[in-house]
C-alpha cells in the first residue's frame, strides 16, 4: 500500500536531530510521495532544498497568517521571486501555505492583504493553492469567491465544519484530512467524512505535529498516514487501501505530479 502525505513540514526543527533518518523510514514504509509545505519565507526555501534532494518530495511556496511580520510587504515581494526563481522547477507544486488565521485575533487586515496577494501569485504563475484557515472560515469563503483561483487547490487540515466543506466544494477544493479525524472528541468526524465525495479527498499529517490516534501526544510523521487511513475507511465503509489510492490519485491530480 502506498501513501501520499500532501502536506507536511519536514524542515521543522523538531526533526533536525534525525531528519535523514526519518525520510528514509518514511519512505521504507509506503509514503512515496509526500509534499513539504512552505510557511514562512525561510520554511519555503527549506522546504525547496527538501524537493529538491529527495526524489519523492515536493514543495510549495508561501506564506501563511502566522508567519509574516510588520514588514510584510517585503517578505511578499521575496515570496514571488523565490516562485520566480523555481518556476521551472518541477519539484514546486503550488502557492501555499496561505489563508486566514484569527484565532489570535491578529492584523485580519493585514491577512486578508496578504491571502488576496498570493492568490494573486498562483493565478499569475499557474498554481493552484493550499489554504490554512482557522476561526475565519466565512471570512476565507469569501475571499475565494471574490477572488477565484484558476487552478483551485486544497483546504489543508480542514476543520469539522460542514459550512466549510460544503462552500469548498461548491468552489471546486479538495478537502485535506489530517490527524484529528482519530481523535476521540472529534465529535463531527464522521458526518465530515460523510460529507467529503472520494474524488476530492485527500490526506495529510501536518507533521510534526497533530499525531492520530494512538500516538496524539508525539512527535508526528508521514508513516501516521496509516491510522488517518483506517479511520476514513471505517467511517466510508471501504477498505483502507482503496482509500489510500484514491487520495494518492487525487493528490497527484491537483498537484500535476
Amino acid at each position: 500500500m502506498e501513501y501520499f502525505d500532501q502536506h507536511c513540514h519536514l524542515d521543522d526543527c523538531k526533526f533536525d536531530d534525525d531528519r535523514e533518518e526519518i525520510i528514509k523510514a518514511i519512505y521504507d514504509f509506503g509514503v512515496t510521495n509526500l509534499i513539504s509545505a512552505g510557511y514562512s519565507l525561510e520554511g519555503s526555501k527549506r522546504a525547496i532544498e527538501l524537493a529538491n534532494k529527495y526524489d519523492f518530495i515536493y514543495a510549495t511556496i508561501g506564506l501563511s497568517p502566522n508567519d509574516f511580520g510588520d514588514d510584510y510587504k517585503k517578505e511578499l515581494e521575496e515570496i514571488e521571486k523565490l516562485i520566480i526563481e523555481n518556476r521551472n522547477n518541477k519539484k514546486i507544486v503550488a502557492v501555499g501555505e496561505i489563508g486566514l488565521d484569527y484565532h489570535y485575533d491578529t492584523n485580519r487586515e493585514w491577512q486578508k492583504e496578504v491571502f488576496v496577494k498570493q492568490i494573486e501569485f498562483a493565478n499569475k504563475y499557474q498554481y493552484p493553492i493550499v489554504i490554512h484557515t482557522r476561526d475565519a472560515i466565512m471570512e476565507t469563503i469569501e475571499i475565494l469567491k471574490k477572488y477565484p483561483v484558476n487552478k483551485k487547490g486544497v483546504f489543508h487540515c480542514c476543520p469539522f465544519n460542514k459550512d466549510l466543506v460544503r462552500e469548498g466544494l461548491k468552489l471546486g477544493y479538495y478537502i485535506s484530512v489530517a490527524g484529528p479525524v482519530t481523535f476521540k472528541n472529534s465529535k463531527n468526524a464522521i458526518d465530515h467524512i460523510k460529507q467529503i465525495p472520494l474524488e476530492k479527498l485527500l490526506i495529510e499529517t501536518d507533521s510534526p505535529y497533530l499525531s492520530p490516534e494512538p500516538n496524539r501526544g508525539k512527535r508526528n510523521d508521514s508513516r501516521n498516514l496509516k491510522h488517518i487511513v483506517e479511520k476514513i475507511a471505517e467511517y466510508k465503509s471501504m477498505e483502507p487501501e482503496e482509500i489510500a489510492q484514491i487520495t494518492y490519485n487525487n493528490a497527484k491530480k491537483i498537484y500535476g505530479i
